[in-house]
């Protein structure tokens, strides 16, 4: 079996490990530890690893279309490796929930996430895993983009990070068991 873990973001120094690249800083964690090296593919407008995992072949990807086109990439590659929906797992970040509450889900709208959106209109289907990430609303007059470009300080970075680890627990954990409602029970809190 094949699977495909995206992370969504935006490419480029300018949004490195802000609220709303934390797909990219999941990825990057699990990668770091794995050893998984990246390749951008400029064809597929993402940056790609892989690994051999628990016997079956895992796709790591970083879309570098920027947010709202991220379906741009994410079906391509599902194409081109001839994937379905149910080989997919989105890591992205919610700002509907507290910073740091994790929720799994198995299918659903896009809840106003652009990235989703995209991912969405381009593979035709809302059915397929996701890790939402909560980085909060923003405080006080404070913009929804001012916040989401934001990066993380004092309590909410230390959160984020230990978050971050749980994330890369479960992915691990995905791989293993290869089911996702035990993943949701287990890890979703």
């Amino acid at each position: 079996m094949v699977k495909m873990i995206v992370g969504l973001g935006n490419p480029g120094s300018k949004y490195k490990e802000t609220k709303h690249n934390i797909g990219f800083m999941a990825i990057d964690r699990i990668a770091k530890e794995l050893d998984i090296k990246f390749t951008e593919d400029k064809i597929f407008k993402a940056e790609i690893g892989s690994a051999f995992l628990n016997g079956e072949k895992v796709y790591f990807i970083k879309p570098t279309t920027f947010m709202n086109k991220s379906g741009e990439a994410v079906h391509a590659l599902l194409s081109y490796y001839g994937l379905d929906s149910s080989d997919l797992l989105v890591i992205y970040d919610d700002l509907d929930m507290e910073v740091g509450k994790l929720r799994f889900r198995q299918k659903g709208s896009a809840g106003g996430h652009n990235g989703i959106k995209s991912i969405i209109a381009h593979i035709g289907s809302q059915e397929f895993d996701r890790v939402k990430v909560g980085i909060g609303r923003p405080q006080g007059k404070m913009s929804v983009i001012d916040h989401v470009m934001s990066k993380f300080h004092g309590d909410d970075a230390i959160t984020i990070d230990q978050t971050l680890e749980k994330v890369d627990q479960a992915i691990k954990f995905y791989l293993q068991e290869d089911d996702f409602d035990v993943v949701m029970r287990k890890f979703n809190g």
